[in-house]
C-alpha cells in the first residue's frame, strides 16, 4: 500500500511539473514568434504612476525585427500626433507646437513614453522568472536584465497567447500599467 501511495505522489508531482512546462512553453513560444518576425504592431494605453499623480496616454506602435519602436500618440487629443522612435541608443520625439514633458521614473531611468520599447525589449530578451495562470490569462514575470536593480514586467497573455496587459514594477512598486490591443506579429 505504501508503494502505491508513493507512486501516486510521484505521478501527481510529475503531472504538476508537466503543466508548468506547458505554461513555460506558451511564454517562450511567444518570445520565439516575436524574435523570428519582421516586426509587430499594437496599440498601447500607458498609465504612468508618479505616486502623487498618474498620467495616461494612448499610442499606436510599430516595431521592427530588432525591437526598435516607432509610435504616434493617439490620445488625449491635446497631445495627439506626437510621434517618436525609441531604440537601444535612445529616442527622439517629433511634434508641432506641443511637447511631452514627463518626469522620469525609476530614479531617472525610464520615461513613460518608452513603455512600448521596454515592453518589447523585456519580452524579447528578459529573464523569464515565473509563469502562472490567473483566471483565464497566462502571466509571465520577466526581469528586463540580469542586474540587481532590474525592472520587472508582468505580462498577461490571452487564450491565443497574445499580450493584453503589462505592468512595470520597480523596487516593489508598480510604476507603469499598459493595456495592449491589436497585438499583431508581422
Amino acid at each position: 500500500m505504501r508503494k502505491i501511495v508513493c507512486v501516486f505522489a510521484v505521478l501527481c508531482l510529475l503531472s504538476g511539473c508537466g503543466s508548468t512546462k506547458s505554461l513555460l512553453h506558451r511564454g517562450t513560444e511567444l518570445r520565439e514568434r516575436v524574435l523570428e518576425a519582421e516586426g509587430c504592431s499594437f496599440t498601447m494605453t500607458v498609465h504612468a504612476d508618479f505616486g502623487d499623480n498618474t498620467y495616461s496616454f494612448s499610442m499606436a506602435c510599430n516595431a521592427d525585427s530588432q525591437g526598435n519602436v516607432t509610435f504616434s500618440v493617439t490620445e488625449p487629443e491635446s497631445i495627439s500626433g506626437i510621434s517618436g522612435v525609441i531604440d537601444t541608443a535612445g529616442g527622439r520625439l517629433t511634434f508641432d507646437d506641443t511637447a511631452l514633458a514627463f518626469s522620469l521614473l525609476a530614479d531617472g531611468e525610464l520615461s513613460p513614453v518608452s513603455a512600448p520599447w521596454l515592453f518589447l525589449k523585456t519580452l524579447r530578451s528578459g529573464y523569464l522568472k515565473t509563469v502562472s495562470m490567473e483566471d483565464e490569462l497566462l502571466r509571465l514575470t520577466i526581469d528586463d536584465s540580469y542586474e540587481s536593480d532590474a525592472m520587472q514586467l508582468d505580462i498577461w497573455l490571452d487564450s491565443a497567447d497574445y499580450p493584453i496587459h503589462a505592468e512595470t514594477i520597480w523596487q516593489g512598486r508598480r510604476i507603469l500599467s499598459m493595456e495592449i490591443e491589436d497585438f499583431t506579429i508581422l
